[in-house]
């Protein structure tokens, strides 16, 4: 009877063991939120977690992601964008990473709406990339590249 006992308390204490510990891959970083607000923020590799206290609140991508934008120039003419953003600080990225969409496409499309013409020349595009570094730069956030074409 007693053998049964401890039998099941091994095998549960296994149990939690193996769900405390979480793996986090190379290029990620996870924000973990406790009850009391508390953020802790943990990098690639094997980490010990309380799960019933602690909750992935956000898992972000150090090596890059794209976002689609399009509008419409002050002429009327429609374009569509690639912007190309990295995570470069994850605690000031943190507060913003639910809507990094929303930033930079409106960002984007702020930019881009006095313009009569697409930015076809290399100044213009490296003005476009400066002015929306400028504005996501202190959020911990980089936009690495922007392709800017005429949509159809």
């Amino acid at each position: 009877m007693s053998i049964s006992i401890i039998s099941i308390m091994l095998v549960s204490l296994a149990a939690l063991a193996a769900v405390c510990v979480r793996r986090i891959p190379e290029g990620q970083v996870y924000s973990l939120r406790r009850f009391g607000g508390h953020t802790r923020f943990v990098g690639a590799g094997m980490h010990f977690m309380l799960p019933l206290i602690e909750r992935v609140s956000h898992k972000m991508s150090l090596t890059g992601s794209t976002i689609e934008v399009s509008g419409a120039l002050s002429n009327g003419e429609n374009y569509a964008a690639s912007v190309y953003y990295q995570v470069l600080d994850p605690q000031r990225a943190d507060q913003v990473i639910e809507c990094v969409d929303a930033l930079l496409s409106d960002q984007t499309t702020r930019l881009l709406a006095g313009d009569s013409v697409p930015p076809e020349t290399a100044e213009r595009r490296i003005w476009l990339k400066q002015g929306l570094n400028s504005e996501v730069r202190e959020r911990g956030l980089l936009v690495t590249r922007i392709d800017l074409r005429s949509a159809a």
